[in-house]
């Protein structure tokens, strides 16, 4: 029995031994592959169906997006309304969501209710009709909602400096007008639907209390449908990035509040710097104790926050500075951020602002793996970018033993003003 008056041992996260929970594997009768980690306390489970249906396949804009969310709105033997009374009742959540390569899925629910739920799911995944009355509420909905985030200048600067990184040809950079939902056909979704769900190519994530028969519920519900049959279609987008490395977007004459972005393109993470600089994208950026924090929100007060992160792409990525600040400081600020850089590329990192960072990223990677439907999510994560678990070691190895110097280095490659592209949304 612990000792109440003796206070426990304070550690350093960065001494922690972390382990990664493996999965479970099997594959369906089809050949879908099943990736499961059974853990918790708690009768729960998530269900998750990650499809190669983004739009990096669509040959139109938004038809991956609008396919995706019109799952849910009726099949030949359901309506809208059904199906969602279905999954409340049994206190269950069915959400969708879309992405650049693919698309997803996903089941909460108590695992005892998951026999009653499953049969639901494929029926969606089979028979969605998409109706004319649902698409054209979709369609109103959409551009109600752009027509909203586009007086705004953060959503506008956004999209923007996706563009002038990927090119508008390319489904990183694309973004969506009110004309493309005005253009939107029912056939186009039919088409991408049967050719990228009902026979397309799937993989299952499962986490929680799993019970005993999960894969024979799986398979009796999934095992038989004609997914993983067909190759993926080869598709190529070539990235072709602004030429302009600066601009400005007067969004509304009257506004006081400026949306800016730093950027610049980024290897992914098979490259043998990705793990090192998110090290030194923490100590740019990457958390409140930042130097971008520190000196542009704590010391000269030009905005309420200001953060840096390498993007989640499968593909090719980007490095990014995203913050608000009011138009008087506007170019203040970037000059600042530019400082830091330089700061980075110059002065030797004090040991006490490395542990520091170390300490926070143990500590993030740490919360990051509490609780099943958690580790799933960071298994899924590798096995969509076709890593491995050592990839989750060699991180930790990383973060725990990586220098100042090297760090400098690192910021002398990438931290240079004339590799960044500069946008700002007034």
């Amino acid at each position: 029995m612990p000792n109440r008056k003796v206070s426990p041992e304070i550690l350093d996260a960065v001494e922690f031994d972390l382990k990664l929970k493996p999965y479970q594997y099997f594959t369906l009768d089809n050949g879908v592959p099943v990736y499961a980690v059974d853990a918790g306390e708690t009768d729960v489970l998530q269900v998750e169906w990650i499809f190669y249906a983004g739009n990096w396949y669509e040959d139109k804009n938004i038809v991956a997006a609008t396919t995706n969310y019109m799952l849910k709105n009726g099949t030949k033997h359901k309506t809208a309304f059904a199906i969602n009374e279905h999954f409340e009742y049994y206190g269950a959540y069915l959400n969708r969501s879309c992405y650049n390569e693919t698309s997803a899925i996903t089941l909460h629910c108590l695992n005892k209710h998951l026999e009653v739920l499953l049969p639901v799911v494929t029926e969606i995944l089979t028979e969605s009709i998409f109706p004319d009355e649902e698409l054209a509420v979709y369609k109103q909905n959409q551009q109600q909602k752009l027509e909203v985030k586009l007086k705004k200048c953060d959503f506008v600067a956004g999209r923007t400096i996706d563009e002038m990184l990927y090119g508008f040809k390319h489904p990183y950079g694309i973004y969506t007008s009110k004309e493309d939902y005005d253009a939107l056909q029912k056939d186009e979704l039919v088409k991408f639907y049967q050719q990228y769900y009902a026979n397309g190519n799937c993989i299952l994530f499962v986490a929680g209390k799993l019970p005993a028969n999960l894969q024979q519920q799986l398979n009796n519900n999934f095992g038989q449908l004609p997914f993983n049959k067909q190759p993926l279609p080869s598709v190529t987008h070539i990235q072709q990035p602004s030429a302009e490395m600066r601009q400005q977007i007067i969004n509304d004459v009257n506004g006081v509040q400026s949306a800016i972005r730093i950027a610049r393109p980024f290897p992914n993470r098979h490259h043998p710097d990705f793990i090192k600089v998110q090290v030194l994208n923490n100590l740019f950026g990457g958390f409140f104790g930042s130097r971008l924090m520190s000196n542009i929100r704590e010391d000269k007060g030009y905005t309420y926050g200001i953060h840096s992160y390498i993007q989640n792409h499968l593909q090719q990525t980007a490095w990014v500075v995203s913050t608000e600040a009011g138009r008087d400081v506007c170019s203040a600020t970037i000059t600042e951020v530019y400082k830091e850089m330089q700061r980075l590329r110059e002065e030797p990192i004090p040991e006490e602002e490395l542990h520091l960072v170390r300490n926070f990223m143990i500590g993030s990677i740490l919360g990051d793996l509490d609780g099943p439907f958690q580790i799933i999510a960071r298994w899924k994560n590798y096995v969509l970018n076709n890593l491995t678990e050592a990839y989750f070691y060699n991180s930790i190895e990383t973060i725990k033993t990586i220098q100042a110097e090297e760090l400098m280095q690192l910021a002398a490659k990438y931290l240079n003003p004339e590799a960044f592209y500069e946008l700002t949304v007034i």
